[in-house]
């Protein structure tokens, strides 16, 4: 095996996990099914809001096979979940504030044993008075969701002086937009299998992505000791933001805890997962912006209220996100962004791909259409004007101290033929069609923020048997960091794929490495394996060079299997170098911790966590859509994504992840929307609720912008979330184009763009 043939950072190699997922190889947590199995599943509330006057399990715990029927009573510790703020019952012993909170839970033999004996139990409310919107939520006289207040957090960023900003421009343009609760829509849906063993250990099998942090939940919630619980997370099947906090955990935890020893499976079906899971944030929001009559921006005001459902979960969190984005990738000089994240009697809301993102760059990128329009200007170069450079401020008061590639993004779109033929390519649209063009740029942080720890410890090992294993400490939920880090071990060990092993997530045998969320995972744990893998080389040829009888380590170099001297042309096999080698010098440690910014703006200070973000990822996207002017109907026919996200480790990936955020992004533009009535979803079923299909998704082509970051991992940033930001902004701009009416509200189904079309009086064709 020549060094050539070593896995190489910047090579399209194929995925290292692959042939083991299509063959079947690779078990995820839903195939996980241990002799001697229990079955878990959970009676819900099935109201949004009541007070809890008596659970009869009796006919439950009759009930053929049924094992246990457990009650808010039987639950110890403090009986109540979440990462940050700790507000959500395991089992509601008191209230429910929602329609999917569990009210009891059965263990059975079967799993349609524990189903049958959980429709048995009896629950009787008293109805409480509910409230589904924040803004009546805010009413002092609105009903509690909690005791505390209907506000789970209220803050404002300022910068500069937006009134004078304001009274000083030419232009002012204003805008109301709004967005609907999303459904992660996950092929694998949330599940786990749990055991207590005999020395009282818990061990789960859990689909998660954050292992090591569910270990705190579960503790917290069941008044266990965080060590007495052990974590496996084999690959997901999907996650997207709706495993990042406990699901089943805390409810097979306690399910173990009573099955005598016996393995218990909770695997949620497709309506307990639109049920109980959790939801993008539904937003409403309020904007106004100032330019002067060139097309500079001078102010900008945003209220945004965001429906954080029945708990916290990580609300507070998504706000100051969405709220540090609210303007944009632009210059403004004076702002004024207000938020609002409120307690309604709605599902959970909770961390999704965008992360509070996806939402206000609908609203500032149709801000931006907007007054381009009023201006006359192309909406292109009236971005590229704004765009913020190295060395801007942006609207959070963050100097971009970091890589930043907006410009470069742009223009790469300004030079793509969908935007340089769009005159041309809109004449071909046919009978009662019209086409249309649009474009977004978009932006993303990455990683926790100031305030939250964010670090990875990457471990890695020369095996007895002479190979490189790589033990990843962090979630690999599809987006494929764990392939990528094996990429990574294997260019700088020069091996090949053949001769790399790799472990997913153990809190046995992995260590802590966060959760696989916020862009952050390969930039992280890339950055730490970097150094365990360079630490790793230096023992590999101190030890060789022991072995060969050689004075110096200087002359060495790895290649696939073996350890070589250049000028003595001596060698050593790496299996037999690891039976050299002591066990405790074939493993190496390394951390890494995500930079954050050191001096807090004094706007923000009010924020609790999360705030504020050094690094982003940039994007531009353009999307070209027929409307069918006699149904509504928009189809999307052509997309084009350009990324700037630092360093290129796989461009194959990179490819991938953007393409994957496209596809889910026009499912948020074009037809995903859970709509709830009365604190009840509507449509918890593919059935009802529409996601995208390859019929809805037009050819994707993608461009990279090149790029480096210095403190990323061969110059890399993160790029799982960027890419979702655009699509909706992207596809209204290009419907407005292509019949001229202005959709402020998604998704741009056939009826919203109807509707828009005869209020804004263009609809006579029909």
């Amino acid at each position: 095996m020549t060094e050539e043939k070593a896995m190489a950072v910047g090579r399209p190699e194929p995925r290292f996990d692959a042939a083991a997922k299509v063959t079947g190889k690779e078990k995820y947590a839903a195939d996980e099914y241990p002799e001697n199995l229990l079955w878990a599943k959970a009676r819900r509330a099935g109201i949004p809001h009541g007070r809890i006057v008596r659970v009869d399990t009796s006919r439950a715990k009759a009930f053929p096979g049924v094992v246990a029927v457990l009650t808010a009573a039987d639950v110890p510790g403090t009986n109540r979940q979440g990462i940050i703020h700790k507000d959500q019952p395991v089992i509601a012993g008191d209230k429910v504030r929602h329609c999917g909170d569990a009210v009891a839970l059965v263990v059975a033999e079967t799993r349609s044993a524990a189903a049958q004996a959980a429709a048995l139990i009896e629950a009787d409310f008293e109805p409480l008075p509910a409230v589904f919107a924040p803004e009546e939520a805010l009413q002092p006289d609105a009903p509690l969701v909690h005791d505390g207040g209907n506000t789970l957090l209220a803050a404002d960023i300022r910068k500069g002086d937006p009134e004078k900003g304001f009274a000083g421009a030419a232009v002012v343009v204003e805008g109301e937009f709004s967005v609907p609760f999303q459904e992660h829509a996950f092929l694998e849906t949330e599940n786990g299998v749990a055991r207590r063993e005999a020395d009282g250990r818990i061990v789960m099998t859990v689909s998660t992505q954050a292992p090591f942090r569910d270990r705190f939940e579960i503790a917290h919630a069941l008044g266990l000791d965080v060590n007495s619980i052990r974590i496996i997370s084999p690959f997901l099947g999907g996650a997207f933001g709706g495993k990042d906090g406990a699901t089943v955990q805390c409810l097979l935890a306690l399910a173990a805890m009573h099955a005598g020893g016996r393995p218990v499976k909770m695997w949620w079906d497709r309506e307990e997962s639109f049920l109980a899971g959790y939801k993008r944030h539904a937003v409403r929001m309020v904007y106004r912006l100032a330019a002067d009559a060139d097309g500079t921006l001078r102010a900008l005001s945003a209220k945004l209220y965001y429906d954080t459902g029945a708990y916290a979960h990580l609300g507070g969190e998504v706000m100051e996100l969405g709220m540090e984005h609210a303007a944009g990738p632009y210059r403004i000089p004076n702002a004024l962004i207000e938020g609002w994240c409120v307690y309604t009697n709605h599902p959970v809301a909770g961390a999704m791909r965008g992360f509070g993102v996806c939402q206000v760059s609908f609203a500032f990128e149709r801000m931006m259409d907007r007054l381009a329009a009023k201006l006359g200007m192309d909406p292109l170069d009236l971005r590229l004007k704004n765009a913020l450079r190295p060395g801007d401020t942006n609207c959070a008061g963050v100097k971009m101290i970091y890589s930043t590639g907006m410009v470069p993004c742009l223009e790469a779109i300004k030079g793509h033929p969908l935007w340089t033929d769009r005159s041309r390519w809109k004449g071909g649209a046919g009978p009662f069609k019209q086409r249309g063009v649009g474009i977004a740029a978009v932006f993303n942080a990455m990683g926790y923020g100031r305030g939250l720890p964010d670090a990875a410890i990457a471990r890695i090992e020369l095996t007895p048997e002479g190979k490189i294993r790589v033990l990843n400490g962090v979630s690999d939920m599809g987006q494929g960091n764990a392939s990528t880090f094996v990429q990574i071990a294997g260019d700088i060990l020069r091996q090949d794929a053949s001769r790399m092993e790799l472990v997913q997530p153990d809190t046995d045998r992995t260590l802590p490495s966060g959760s696989s969320s916020a862009s952050r995972t390969t930039y992280t744990y890339g950055n730490a394996l970097i150094g365990a893998c360079d630490e790793l080389k230096r023992r590999l040829f101190h030890w060789a060079a022991l072995a060969l009888l050689i004075d110096e380590t200087k002359d060495f170099k790895l290649e696939a299997g073996c350890v070589r001297h250049g000028p003595s042309g001596k060698s050593i096999p790496l299996e037999l170098l690891a039976r050299f080698m002591p066990e405790v010098e074939r493993v190496c440690t390394n951390r890494c911790v995500m930079p954050v910014i050191q001096e807090v703006p004094d706007t923000g200070k009010a924020f609790r966590l999360g705030f504020p973000h050094a690094i982003f990822s940039y994007g531009a996207h353009v999307a070209c859509v027929e409307v069918d002017e006699l149904t509504g109907k928009a189809d999307v026919l052509a997309y084009h994504a350009v990324t700037e996200g630092g360093g290129v480790i796989n461009p194959r990936t990179f490819a991938q992840q953007v393409e994957g955020a496209v596809a889910q992004g026009l499912g948020y533009a074009l037809m995903e929307d859970v709509q709830v009535r009365d604190g009840v979803i509507q449509n918890p079923d593919f059935f009802t609720y529409m996601i995208p299909t390859a019929m809805d998704v037009p050819d994707i082509s993608t461009a990279i912008v090149p790029s480096d970051e210095p403190s990323g991992p061969f110059g890399m940033k993160g790029i799982g979330e960027v890419g979702v930001n655009a699509p909706l902004p992207a596809v209204a701009a290009a419907v407005e184009d292509a019949v001229g009416c202005s959709v402020d509200c998604a998704p741009l189904t056939a009826p919203c763009i109807l509707g828009r079309r005869s209020e804004s009086g263009k609809g006579e064709a029909l």
